[in-house]
């Protein structure tokens, strides 16, 4: 049974998913809301998708963990169907629902077009989310990644399977130096504020000091600094 909210931990709260101020209202938008509450093509039955492909990015013993099947139409590589599981937050189970929605409306995106899909895609769509939380909406999409590589491993076609670019940094949630470099270049400057964009660390903690040390390399290159 759900704890009542208390003045307590409405005071613990604020700052994260409420506003400051009563009027203001919670700092989700109304479409996180939606797809926390409401969320769209979550997997009921795995055993109803054994033939589908899969991919799975973290770990539940690490913190947050995605999978997500496809359905692929073979003729024209568009995801017809979409499902997902989530070891996460609510911002997490938004994001995902929100990815799913935009991998299969419209007929369904072909894979070349869902490979392309970014973090920021899902947060535009959703009206943002709060800054502490924008972490959790990566794993959804390397999740997709890792199950078109599965789709084409399984259809033969292992030419058009993709390695994530780069080195990988954090083994357990996948995260490269180019994951790392892209931070840098979009303004992160610190280890928090890469964590904030990429997770790396929170799955692998022993890779901490390595990619402090490619924050600097990338701030020095980049910046000069």
């Amino acid at each position: 049974m759900s704890q009542p909210v208390t003045p307590a931990t409405e005071d613990a709260r604020k700052g994260d998913v409420v506003a400051a101020t009563k009027d203001k209202g919670w700092f989700y938008s109304d479409v996180v809301k939606e797809h926390f509450f409401h969320p769209r093509n979550f997997m009921e039955d795995e055993s109803a998708y054994a033939d589908a492909a899969m991919g799975m990015v973290g770990s539940p013993a690490c913190g947050d963990a995605m999978k997500v099947w496809i359905m692929v139409d073979p003729a024209t590589e568009r995801i017809t169907d979409l499902k997902w599981k989530t070891f996460g937050c609510g911002s997490a189970i938004a994001s995902t629902s929100m990815m799913s929605v935009m991998a299969t409306e419209n007929g369904g995106m072909t894979m070349d077009d869902a490979r392309k899909m970014r973090p920021q895609d899902i947060m535009e769509r959703l009206g943002g989310l709060p800054a502490r939380k924008i972490h959790c909406s990566v794993l959804g999409d390397k999740a997709l990644r890792a199950a078109i590589n599965d789709w084409y491993r399984k259809a033969g076609k292992t030419d058009k399977v993709e390695v994530e670019q780069g080195r990988v940094i954090d083994k357990v949630l996948n995260v490269t130096d180019h994951d790392i470099e892209e931070a840098v270049l979009d303004g992160a400057d610190t280890l928090l504020k890469v964590q904030a964009k990429t997770k790396v660390g929170t799955g692998d903690p022993s890779c901490i000091p390595e990619v402090e040390n490619l924050i600097r390399f990338y701030k020095e290159k980049y910046f000069g600094a």
